[in-house]
């Protein structure tokens, strides 16, 4: 958590302004009793009015002025405190982008959310009441018992037995409950992303009819957070009980020896009424200090957690030669695969094992396999959103893992199998392509995605508004939007991953046709579960299990490669594969 204090950088005066500001106000405050045993010794005493007066007039200064103070302290906490989260959410942002999918997927998209949400917010209400109160409280205490022994130090005596109980009291719950708050959190990350997942996948909870199953597991999860927080919450509540008895106990023992005093000549009434309201200012204060723990409790928690997300190091790291690359961006498009081999963190076998072949410019490699047997693995390689653990990925004759990834990122147009499309307008997603896309770029990326007919035929074109994930549009719409996206940059590589399993067989014809047809062809990759799809690849990659089950044309493999012939016929007829073949050679 200290290490999150960096970035109160900047907001230095505010930091020091608002305790300032707030031991000014208790320092009044410290006064009011002084004045109520005048009023009561000299004033009720000696039935002096116009000194009543006076007394009452100057009580009532110094409630405004602690006001104004009070004020004051509160604007530069509250400045301090929203500063602090800001730079501190823009930092965390920031880092988790810079992260690998390594890490990504191990520490999973709900806890993201939750830390850089709720855990700031926490962090942040913790700061702005630490700035407030953390230094007005003690000093209120302390400066209580100092004050009480300046009236009679024999009866301020029970200061002395009753402050260290309640800080016992008040620091023991909070050690106590620390721990048990850093799991509540975890138990609100998992209701979270259970959470994210029903409400991303209802219409399939929905289609097989697992509602009922879904809200049992979402109650189950809830209601174990729900007792997590009422058991920590019930740990926590013991403060304010256990804090008023020790006062009001304390209070007793005050007007018992107060009464005592008085009674020998030692003590005046006023005197005790002072004593009694230090010791009521204590037991405010010691209030608003059991509060003070139990957020500030929350806040070390949760800036814990999001300090380990800050503290996770990136597993990709940029090799020595990537400083002295002024190659620019790729554009060759020639890449090889060299013995490669993938395991994913904590998985138990490899995904990709000894995987080698190579790509020339303008050529069309198609990738098919089983469901699992690697293909996206496979094409995640090349723009490097994992590394490899074995053998070594080339692009234009150089690791990936020697060029910056936003260099090697620059020439690569990527669509993945899910297509993702952002709230905005269609030409703001194109535009993710390149951002300084003029319209007749997003015109022709759109005709060669097959996607200009359906845009076109809307009211405002390029400015229609598109929902977030694009849920206003068709899968085959949002599909060749994805796809234009990766067109509009006119990248050297483009990687097609499963992207036109919405499309039907004519589109999809005409989609590669278009592409084929570039005048500046990339060298193209396309996963896909249909031979259709790549069977006029320039070569196709088969895979199964990881590994690689053959490499060749369509004609070749299907005479060659049983893997390939048992996809290939179980989508046509065995009395179509001579023309599918004479279809190949040409």
């Amino acid at each position: 958590m200290r290490k999150l204090l960096y970035y109160l950088k900047g907001y230095e005066r505010e930091t020091v302004l608002a305790p300032l500001f707030k031991m000014l106000e208790a320092l009044f405050e410290l006064f009011v009793p002084l004045v109520m045993a005048a009023v009561i010794d000299r004033g009720i005493a000696g039935q002096d009015r116009p000194y009543i007066v006076r007394m009452c007039l100057l009580l009532v200064v110094l409630g405004v002025i602690g006001l104004v103070c009070s004020i004051t302290a509160q604007y530069f906490a509250a400045k301090a405190a929203t500063g602090f989260s800001t730079r501190l959410r823009h930092a965390l942002f920031a880092h988790i982008q810079g992260l690998s999918y390594t890490e990504l997927d191990q520490m999973g998209t709900s806890t993201l959310i939750t830390r850089m949400t709720s855990d700031i917010n926490q962090v942040q209400s913790g700061v702005n009441l630490v700035l407030r109160l953390f230094l007005r409280s003690p000093f209120i205490v302390f400066g209580a018992m100092i004050m009480a022994f300046t009236v009679d130090v024999r009866a301020a005596l029970v200061f002395v037995v009753a402050i260290p109980l309640l800080s016992l009291v008040v620091f023991g719950i909070m050690l106590f409950t620390m721990p048990l708050y850093k799991r509540v959190q975890g138990a609100l990350d998992r209701v979270l992303g259970l959470t994210r997942e029903n409400l991303t996948g209802v219409r399939v909870i929905r289609a097989f009819n697992k509602e009922q199953e879904e809200w049992e597991s979402y109650r189950e999860k809830n209601e174990a957070l729900t007792g997590l927080q009422k058991f920590v919450g019930g740990i926590s509540g013991l403060m304010n009980p256990l804090t008023y008895v020790i006062v009001n106990v304390s209070i007793i023992a005050l007007l018992y020896a107060g009464a005592l005093r008085v009674d020998s000549g030692a003590l005046t009434q006023g005197q005790v009424v002072a004593l009694v309201n230090y010791m009521s200012q204590i037991l405010v204060e010691l209030v608003k200090l059991a509060n003070l723990i139990i957020t500030v409790t929350k806040a070390i928690a949760c800036g814990n957690r999001v300090e380990s997300v800050l503290e996770q190091k990136n597993s990709m790291s940029t090799g020595r030669k990537a400083a002295a690359d002024k190659s620019g961006a790729p554009e060759e498009g020639c890449v090889v695969f060299d013995r490669v081999g993938l395991t994913y963190a904590g998985a138990g076998s490899a995904s990709l094992t000894g995987i080698s072949f190579s790509a020339k410019k303008g050529e069309t490699v198609g990738i098919i396999g089983g469901t699992g047997s690697g293909k996206t693995s496979l094409v995640n390689l090349i723009p490097r959103f994992y590394d490899v653990t074995e053998g070594a990925v080339y692009v234009n004759g150089k690791d990936v893992r020697e060029q910056e990834p936003e260099r090697l990122r620059s020439g690569i147009g990527i669509v993945p199998q899910k297509a993702e499309l952002f709230a905005g307008t269609i030409a703001d997603n194109l535009r993710w392509g390149k951002r300084d896309a003029a319209d007749s770029e997003l015109w022709e990326a759109l005709e060669l995605s097959q996607a200009r007919e359906f845009v076109e035929k809307k009211p405002e074109g390029l400015a229609s508004v598109v929902a977030q994930g694009g849920k206003n549009l068709s899968g085959g719409q949002r599909q060749r939007l994805t796809i234009a996206r990766a067109l509009v940059r006119k990248p050297s590589i483009l990687i097609l991953d499963d992207s036109a399993s919405a499309l039907d067989f004519a589109t999809d014809a005409a989609l590669r046709r278009a592409l084929g047809g570039m005048e500046d062809r990339p060298t193209t990759f396309i996963v896909s579960q249909r031979t259709s799809s790549i069977r006029h690849a320039d070569r196709i990659l088969v895979l199964e299990d990881g590994r690689m089950a053959g490499l060749g044309t369509h004609q070749e493999l299907l005479e060659s490669c049983p893997v390939y012939q048992e996809i290939y016929y179980s989508q046509f007829e065995k009395k179509a594969a001579p023309s599918g073949a004479a279809e190949g050679r040409r």
